[in-house]
Protein backbone atom coordinates (compact mmCIF):
# COMPACT_ATOMS: atom_id res chain seq x y z
CA UNK A 1 0.00 0.00 0.00
CA UNK A 2 2.91 2.44 0.98
CA UNK A 3 4.25 1.08 -2.27
CA UNK A 4 1.05 2.15 -4.25
CA UNK A 5 0.84 5.37 -2.16
CA UNK A 6 4.51 6.46 -3.07
CA UNK A 7 4.24 5.68 -6.79
CA UNK A 8 0.97 7.49 -6.94
CA UNK A 9 3.11 10.69 -5.88
CA UNK A 10 5.73 9.97 -8.02
CA UNK A 11 2.78 9.78 -11.16
CA UNK A 12 1.35 12.73 -10.08
CA UNK A 13 4.69 14.79 -9.42
CA UNK A 14 5.50 13.86 -12.76
CA UNK A 15 1.97 14.98 -14.65
CA UNK A 16 2.40 18.60 -12.16
CA UNK A 17 5.57 18.98 -13.93
CA UNK A 18 4.97 17.90 -16.71
CA UNK A 19 1.73 20.26 -17.06
CA UNK A 20 3.93 22.92 -15.19
CA UNK A 21 6.36 22.65 -18.25
CA UNK A 22 3.63 22.94 -20.76
CA UNK A 23 2.39 25.86 -19.61
CA UNK A 24 6.07 27.58 -19.27
CA UNK A 25 6.49 26.49 -23.11
CA UNK A 26 3.15 27.66 -24.10
CA UNK A 27 3.83 31.13 -22.34
CA UNK A 28 6.97 31.21 -24.03
CA UNK A 29 5.45 30.71 -27.17
CA UNK A 30 2.82 33.61 -26.55
CA UNK A 31 5.72 35.69 -25.36
CA UNK A 32 8.45 35.23 -28.61
CA UNK A 33 5.00 35.83 -30.91
CA UNK A 34 3.70 38.62 -29.31
CA UNK A 35 7.31 40.19 -29.29
CA UNK A 36 7.75 39.45 -33.19
CA UNK A 37 4.18 41.01 -33.76
CA UNK A 38 5.67 43.90 -32.07
CA UNK A 39 8.63 44.07 -33.93
CA UNK A 40 6.56 43.88 -37.08
CA UNK A 41 4.51 46.40 -35.81
CA UNK A 42 7.04 48.88 -35.23
CA UNK A 43 8.52 48.24 -38.88
CA UNK A 44 5.61 48.70 -40.37
CA UNK A 45 4.94 51.92 -39.06
CA UNK A 46 8.44 53.69 -39.96
CA UNK A 47 7.97 52.47 -43.30
CA UNK A 48 4.49 54.16 -43.54
CA UNK A 49 6.31 57.09 -42.19
CA UNK A 50 8.75 56.90 -44.45
CA UNK A 51 6.22 56.98 -47.29
CA UNK A 52 5.02 60.01 -45.88
CA UNK A 53 8.06 61.36 -46.20
CA UNK A 54 8.88 60.40 -49.63
CA UNK A 55 5.39 62.17 -50.69
CA UNK A 56 6.05 65.41 -48.52
CA UNK A 57 9.61 65.01 -50.22
CA UNK A 58 8.26 65.12 -53.86
CA UNK A 59 5.97 68.00 -53.30
CA UNK A 60 8.96 70.19 -51.24
CA UNK A 61 10.55 69.77 -54.77
CA UNK A 62 7.94 70.25 -56.84
CA UNK A 63 7.48 73.89 -55.02
CA UNK A 64 10.02 75.73 -56.26
CA UNK A 65 9.25 74.51 -60.27
CA UNK A 66 5.79 76.01 -58.95
CA UNK A 67 7.15 79.64 -57.79
CA UNK A 68 9.37 79.68 -60.76
CA UNK A 69 6.71 79.50 -63.04
CA UNK A 70 4.08 81.93 -61.48
CA UNK A 71 6.92 83.74 -60.49
CA UNK A 72 6.86 85.49 -63.80
CA UNK A 73 3.15 86.19 -63.61
CA UNK A 74 2.66 87.82 -60.64
CA UNK A 75 6.34 89.55 -59.74
CA UNK A 76 4.39 91.77 -56.78
CA UNK A 77 3.19 88.79 -54.97
CA UNK A 78 7.27 88.58 -53.37
CA UNK A 79 5.59 88.10 -49.83
CA UNK A 80 3.80 84.89 -50.46
CA UNK A 81 6.61 83.62 -52.62
CA UNK A 82 8.58 83.89 -49.47
CA UNK A 83 6.09 82.41 -47.24
CA UNK A 84 5.84 79.41 -49.30
CA UNK A 85 9.89 78.81 -49.69
CA UNK A 86 10.14 79.31 -45.79
CA UNK A 87 7.77 76.64 -45.09
CA UNK A 88 9.41 74.36 -47.72
CA UNK A 89 13.00 74.85 -46.01
CA UNK A 90 11.47 74.37 -42.40
CA UNK A 91 9.39 71.14 -43.94
CA UNK A 92 13.08 70.12 -45.56
CA UNK A 93 14.88 70.27 -42.25
CA UNK A 94 12.11 68.60 -40.10
CA UNK A 95 13.41 65.20 -38.29
CA UNK A 96 10.96 63.67 -36.02
CA UNK A 97 7.52 62.77 -37.17
CA UNK A 98 5.90 65.49 -34.70
CA UNK A 99 8.55 68.17 -36.47
CA UNK A 100 7.49 66.81 -39.91
CA UNK A 101 3.67 66.99 -39.53
CA UNK A 102 3.80 70.75 -38.11
CA UNK A 103 5.77 71.50 -41.18
CA UNK A 104 3.39 69.87 -43.13
CA UNK A 105 0.76 71.23 -41.61
CA UNK A 106 2.89 75.07 -42.32
CA UNK A 107 3.17 74.09 -46.17
CA UNK A 108 -0.59 73.21 -46.54
CA UNK A 109 -1.33 76.30 -45.02
CA UNK A 110 1.21 78.42 -47.83
CA UNK A 111 0.37 76.06 -50.64
CA UNK A 112 -3.46 77.30 -49.66
CA UNK A 113 -2.26 81.24 -49.78
CA UNK A 114 -0.12 80.42 -52.79
CA UNK A 115 -3.66 79.30 -54.61
CA UNK A 116 -5.61 82.13 -54.20
CA UNK A 117 -2.63 84.15 -55.86
CA UNK A 118 -2.34 81.76 -58.41
CA UNK A 119 -6.13 82.08 -59.31
CA UNK A 120 -5.78 86.06 -60.04
CA UNK A 121 -3.66 85.49 -62.44
CA UNK A 122 -6.46 84.34 -65.21
CA UNK A 123 -3.30 83.62 -68.46
CA UNK A 124 -1.14 81.29 -66.17
CA UNK A 125 -4.12 79.09 -66.74
CA UNK A 126 -2.84 78.56 -70.07
CA UNK A 127 0.48 77.89 -69.60
CA UNK A 128 1.63 74.54 -70.65
CA UNK A 129 4.41 74.12 -68.06
CA UNK A 130 2.23 75.23 -65.15
CA UNK A 131 -0.48 73.16 -66.49
CA UNK A 132 1.90 70.05 -65.65
CA UNK A 133 3.03 71.10 -62.20
CA UNK A 134 -0.18 71.97 -61.09
CA UNK A 135 -1.54 68.37 -62.42
CA UNK A 136 2.03 66.44 -60.75
CA UNK A 137 0.91 68.83 -57.19
CA UNK A 138 -2.84 67.73 -57.78
CA UNK A 139 -1.13 63.59 -57.72
CA UNK A 140 1.39 63.76 -54.55
CA UNK A 141 -1.38 65.62 -53.03
CA UNK A 142 -3.28 62.10 -53.21
CA UNK A 143 -0.48 60.24 -52.65
CA UNK A 144 0.09 62.28 -49.51
CA UNK A 145 -3.34 61.40 -48.37
CA UNK A 146 -3.62 58.13 -48.66
CA UNK A 147 0.13 57.42 -47.36
CA UNK A 148 -1.26 59.77 -44.23
CA UNK A 149 -4.46 57.19 -43.97
CA UNK A 150 -2.08 54.17 -44.19
CA UNK A 151 0.03 55.71 -41.64
CA UNK A 152 -2.55 56.40 -39.23
CA UNK A 153 -4.02 52.88 -39.56
CA UNK A 154 -0.40 51.07 -38.70
CA UNK A 155 -0.25 53.47 -35.90
CA UNK A 156 -3.90 52.51 -34.61
CA UNK A 157 -3.23 48.90 -34.91
CA UNK A 158 0.25 48.99 -32.70
CA UNK A 159 -1.18 51.33 -30.45
CA UNK A 160 -3.77 49.01 -29.78
CA UNK A 161 -1.94 46.08 -29.26
CA UNK A 162 0.26 48.12 -26.90
CA UNK A 163 -2.59 48.87 -25.03
CA UNK A 164 -3.96 45.38 -24.69
CA UNK A 165 -3.66 43.10 -21.77
CA UNK A 166 -1.78 40.75 -22.29
CA UNK A 167 0.07 42.01 -25.25
CA UNK A 168 1.23 45.50 -22.99
CA UNK A 169 3.13 43.17 -20.81
CA UNK A 170 5.82 42.27 -23.85
CA UNK A 171 5.51 45.97 -24.56
CA UNK A 172 6.96 47.32 -21.45
CA UNK A 173 9.58 44.70 -21.53
CA UNK A 174 10.28 46.26 -25.13
CA UNK A 175 10.13 49.88 -23.77
CA UNK A 176 7.73 50.70 -26.66
CA UNK A 177 5.48 54.02 -26.52
CA UNK A 178 2.35 55.09 -28.12
CA UNK A 179 3.37 56.25 -31.40
CA UNK A 180 1.55 59.60 -33.14
CA UNK A 181 -1.02 59.87 -35.76
CA UNK A 182 -0.60 62.12 -38.13
CA UNK A 183 -3.37 64.70 -38.21
CA UNK A 184 -4.14 68.13 -38.94
CA UNK A 185 -5.32 70.62 -35.76
CA UNK A 186 -7.19 72.97 -38.08
CA UNK A 187 -10.23 72.77 -40.01
CA UNK A 188 -9.06 74.54 -42.80
CA UNK A 189 -6.08 72.16 -43.05
CA UNK A 190 -8.73 69.21 -43.38
CA UNK A 191 -9.87 70.50 -46.48
CA UNK A 192 -8.32 69.49 -49.76
CA UNK A 193 -5.51 71.68 -50.96
CA UNK A 194 -7.07 73.28 -54.31
CA UNK A 195 -5.35 72.75 -57.46
CA UNK A 196 -8.26 73.71 -59.51
CA UNK A 197 -7.68 77.52 -60.83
Amino acid sequence: MLNLLVNGAVIGGIIAGVVLLIIIIAIAIWYIKTHNAFVVLDSQTDEAFSTIDVYLKKRFDLIPNIVETVKGYAKHESETFIKVTEARSKAVSASTPQEKAEADKEMTQAIRNFNMVMEAYPELKANANFMDLQHQLKSIEGELSQARKYYNATVRVFNVKLGSFPSSIVGRKMRLTKKPFFEVSSPEERENVKVQF
